[in-house]
């Protein structure tokens, strides 16, 4: 196996702390991709990795030469699309994940307009509500919606979306629109589990952070169902701003409290680092990060 593998082997089993389940994502066996880093740590004169019968980590020299290894594959992989031009139409399958409602809504239409520019890329898309490990289940790109911690992920920022109270125009005729986040406990309302903690809806008042705690009368653990029983009149509901942007847009809700609304949460294109991006992938992340910052779902 050649430098650049090694590396390539070596940034594989540590990011995935493992050297079995790295060795899968480069294509080569586990013994295999052990002697490349026995190789690497026996040139440099250094332990790269911290090994455990679990799990492996890195040192902090390990931490470094990772950092590096990274940047080096990064420049060989752009060298070679660069070599490559119009002739390297991507191709293959590409795994890409999102939460169900954003992806049918916003994602969805992104990947359908990429299959039809490129005949020879494939995609498995993966719409889950919960936070899909992009390393351990073998997801390529993903799409979230989230403040991110820092991780080894590469994340592009795509645009953002906002917490919204709202309810059907009957309702507010009927009780009026609450002018406060204090008002909210006169009213009926609808909890959207994912969104808040049970009860408990999160606001902004003159700068400083504000929980305005309410008693729901229907609590649901999927968006759609919130909004439709907004829509039949049935209460307040609090829910992200790119889910009902059609149903306000067309007047069937209407945004309230919208003085105190807390700051956008931020939507991101994430991936590995560049390094170990192919070129369907990077066409992938390129055509979704183009597509989306364009959506008028997001801010």
């Amino acid at each position: 196996m050649d430098r650049l593998q090694a590396m390539a082997a070596f940034v594989a089993v540590a990011e995935t702390g493992g050297f079995a389940a790295g060795a899968r994502q480069v294509g080569v066996s586990p013994p295999t991709a052990t002697r490349a880093v026995a190789e690497l740590e026996t040139r440099l004169g250094a332990k790269l990795l911290h090994r455990t019968t679990r799990s492996v980590r890195t040192t902090e020299a390990g931490a470094r030469y990772l950092a590096d290894c990274r940047r080096l594959l990064a420049e060989v992989a752009e060298a070679e699309r660069q070599a490559a031009g119009v002739h390297g139409a991507p191709s293959g399958r590409v795994a890409v994940g999102a939460s169900v409602l954003f992806g049918r809504m916003a994602v969805a239409p992104a990947l359908r307009r990429l299959l039809g520019r490129y005949p020879g890329l494939a995609v498995d898309a993966l719409f889950l509500d919960r936070v899909v490990n992009i390393v351990e289940e073998g997801v390529d790109v993903a799409v979230r919606i989230a403040e991110l911690p820092d991780s080894g992920l590469q994340a592009i920022r795509v645009g953002a979306v906002r917490r919204v109270v709202c309810a059907a125009p009957d309702y507010l005729a009927a009780h009026g629109a609450p002018r406060t986040p204090a008002d909210l406990a006169a009213h009926t309302t609808i909890d959207f589990l994912n969104l808040d903690r049970p009860g408990e809806w999160a606001f902004r008042q003159d700068g400083r952070a504000l929980v305005a705690r309410h008693r729901p009368r229907f609590t649901v653990n999927t968006a759609d169902v919130a909004i439709a029983a907004a829509k039949a009149g049935e209460g307040l509901t609090r829910v992200l701003s790119y889910m009902v942007a059609e149903d306000v847009a067309a007047g069937r809700l209407v945004q309230v409290l919208e003085d105190f609304a807390p700051p956008p949460v931020p939507v991101h294109v994430l991936h590995k680092e560049p390094g170990l991006t192919s070129a369907r992938v990077r066409a992938v992340v390129d055509g979704l990060v183009s597509d989306l910052r364009r959506s008028p779902l997001l801010l």
